[in-house]
């Protein structure tokens, strides 16, 4: 058998789309679908509504809306197995349906990724269990691109560090097994951070009971070490919480900041980017303005154009579109030299491809004007400073004048939130008396509700007071790695280089093009084990001595000392299999062959980190290529959101 080029993202796309499709199909007839409303993204990136048409589907409606109706005697429920209050809001409609139902209906339930203990239990007690049909679809990564996957889970930030819900874990593990499966295994497991390690530990454990599984399928090239893959690198997102506080600077992060982006589509105001192609505003001659509109636009690689701009830093991409309206415009002009009318078929065959790209170029440029009119305010401009300054070693203390002065004018809570918890996490924590002034300062203007809020950010290490065990300016862990407590930022700014003062936005040398000036430590981290070489250059000069192999084979080399500034468990596991078959196998296929690495971010990485392992992965030269893992996208708001409390104590 060949050998497997590398994981193949559109097979595992592929295979989650017949999953489910054959689930549908078991259910004869036409049907009515119920689906969770975070559930309803995630399958859109792999099975499109007509398709669920075809295969009966007549209504959809979402379960949190409780209006399901009558016309269908079939009716399938589509929710997570991991929600205790979807099944109860399932058991309900269940229920309600049976009652006021004058016909008898066939009820399935399909659980995603797996059926729980909890929801049998809920379904036997609300007494339908015997009524209905229960199976499991096992979606586990959803591909967003050819490079990046991301289990179909809601909140991954919020429920590993705020309700220390070990849950995305698991199914982290359960998601990795498979490509274990078809590869191979992953030849070394390289992570960092105690979550990073209870996953390893959970793959080597879900290896030894497959292999103690005398009727499990799984072949013996599954267990061996794969040839495919380099190593799965693992970091929990708790040892650099910095990263995602930051305004995300690269055009795909700045969208997200301002619109969110979710399962690659982000609601735009149609005040912005206009009316969709073939669609005509109704707006009758004297009406009153309405409220203008939403439209979801699609941002992936489908669109060439957005795929040439989303990893760039904001800075450089008017040029861009300029350069590309300026082919455009010569492209077009090209039809009036075309002399024969083979050329002229030549271009009326291309004209569905120039207009695409026209309507493309629209969008994005009236979006980055949008982003322009943001980025040049006041505000935008003094967040942004404050965020540099902390980032680059700045005396803390001396920009809570300017955080008083945006709390007085009554910024968003998030925006204000991210300030405070930055420089908690740079700095070790603030200082007692600053923490309770900023803290009287939120409630007075905020609201009183928010000391859940407090409470919250304290509960995950976002948002505490500096204590003797906590110092700013005295390297953390002075035994071992594992010892670490906290991120030490102080030693790590100059040891893993994470600020660049020169940066090169136009044409990059280096991670830190990103965020203007700053690298992100998680991939600083993951640069020490793929870009070995490179990075020890970088923080120590051309002189540094090569360490004995420059890939991931080395693991942590050459960075130890560094790792004992860092917060969590590291870990450098090797996986092996029969010595005599992996020897036989690396003669028949040969070293040469481009081998992926995979990063799994546990807790969720942001756009602007994908950005920066992209570089990565270009700057590996085909010997290597990157696959991004991870339990989700965040951004700040995301952090910090889970935490906010969302009632009013002043209102009803």
């Amino acid at each position: 058998m060949a050998p497997h080029p590398g994981i193949d993202t559109d097979a595992i796309r592929e295979k989650a789309r017949k999953d489910l499709l054959n689930l549908l199909e078991g259910v004869r007839g036409k049907k009515n679908l119920v689906i969770e409303q975070t559930l309803a993204g995630p399958i859109g990136l792999f099975v499109k509504f007509t398709t669920l048409q075809d295969y009966g589907v007549d209504k959809v409606f979402f379960l949190e809306n409780d209006n399901l109706d009558t016309s269908q005697k079939n009716v399938v429920f589509l929710a997570s197995g991991e929600k205790a209050s979807q099944c109860i809001a399932i058991a309900g409609q269940i229920k309600r349906l049976q009652q006021n139902s004058t016909i008898e209906h066939e009820v399935s339930v399909i659980w995603v990724p797996r059926r729980t203990l909890v929801c049998n239990k809920i379904l036997e007690e609300a007494g339908v269990l015997g009524d209905i049909s229960v199976e499991a679809l096992q979606l586990h990564f959803v591909p967003l691109d050819e490079d990046v996957l991301t289990l179909a889970y809601d909140d991954p930030f919020g429920d590993l560090y705020l309700r220390k819900d070990p849950t995305s874990i698991f199914l982290a593990a359960q998601a990795l097994m498979p490509i274990q499966h078809k590869y191979g295994l992953f030849p070394r497991i390289i992570g960092k951070g105690d979550n990073a390690r209870r996953l390893m530990e959970l793959l080597l454990r879900m290896r030894s009971e497959a292999a103690a599984d005398e009727n499990a399928a799984t072949s013996r090239r599954g267990m061996m070490p794969s040839a495919a893959i380099e190593s799965l690198i693992i970091i929990d997102r708790e040892v650099d919480m910095a990263t995602p506080l930051l305004t995300q600077l690269t055009y795909e992060g700045l969208i997200d900041e301002m619109f969110g982006i979710r399962n690659n589509q982000a609601e735009i105001d149609t005040s912005i980017i206009g009316q969709a192609p073939g669609q005509q505003p109704k707006a009758p001659s004297g009406a009153p303005q309405q409220q203008s509109l939403k439209r979801k636009i699609q941002l992936d690689s489908s669109d060439k154009l957005y795929d040439q701009l989303r990893d760039a830093n904001f800075a450089i991409v008017g040029p861009l579109l300029n350069k590309v309206a300026r082919r455009l415009a010569g492209e077009y002009e090209s039809r009036h030299g075309a002399k024969s009318t083979s050329e002229l078929r030549e271009f009326v065959n291309k004209l569905p491809g120039y207009q695409a790209e026209q309507q493309s170029l629209k969008t994005h440029t009236n979006l980055t004007e949008e982003a322009l009119k943001y980025t040049q305010t006041d505000l935008f401009n003094r967040v942004l400073e404050v965020q540099q300054n902390l980032v680059s070693g700045s005396d803390p203390s001396s920009q809570h004048d300017t955080i008083e002065e945006l709390i007085a004018r009554g910024l968003p809570l998030t925006t204000i939130l991210r300030l405070l918890c930055l420089e908690s996490t740079i700095s070790g924590g603030l200082r007692p008396k600053d923490l309770d002034n900023f803290k009287r300062q939120i409630l007075h203007t905020y609201g009183y509700q928010h000391l859940l809020t407090l409470h919250n950010l304290d509960k995950m290490g976002l948002l505490v007071a500096r204590t003797a065990a906590n110092p700013f300016y005295i390297p953390v862990g002075g035994g071992g790695a594992s010892e670490s407590k906290i991120t030490n930022y102080n030693a790590l700014r100059k040891s893993l280089r994470l600020i660049v003062d020169e940066v090169n936005e136009q044409d990059p040398n280096d991670i830190a093009y990103v965020y203007s000036g700053y690298a992100p430590l998680s991939i600083r981290l993951v640069q020490s084990i793929v870009q070995k070489q490179h990075l020890l250059t970088l923080t120590r000069g051309p002189s540094a001595d090569p360490p004995s192999s420059s890939t991931a084979a080395s693991g942590w080399q050459g960075f130890e000392d560094v790792l004992k500034s860092i917060r969590g468990e590291t870990f450098n596991k090797i996986q092996k299999g029969d010595e005599a078959a992996v020897k036989a196998r690396h003669m028949l296929t040969g070293s040469g062959k481009e081998k992926t690495v995979v990063v799994m971010f546990l807790g969720g990485i942001t756009r602007t980190e994908i950005a920066a392992l992209r570089f990565v992965s270009k700057g590996l030269e085909g010997r290597k290529r990157v696959l991004v893992c991870t339990t989700g996208i965040i951004s700040g708001k995301e952090v910090v959101g889970c935490a906010t409390e969302k009632g009013d104590f002043g209102k009803g």
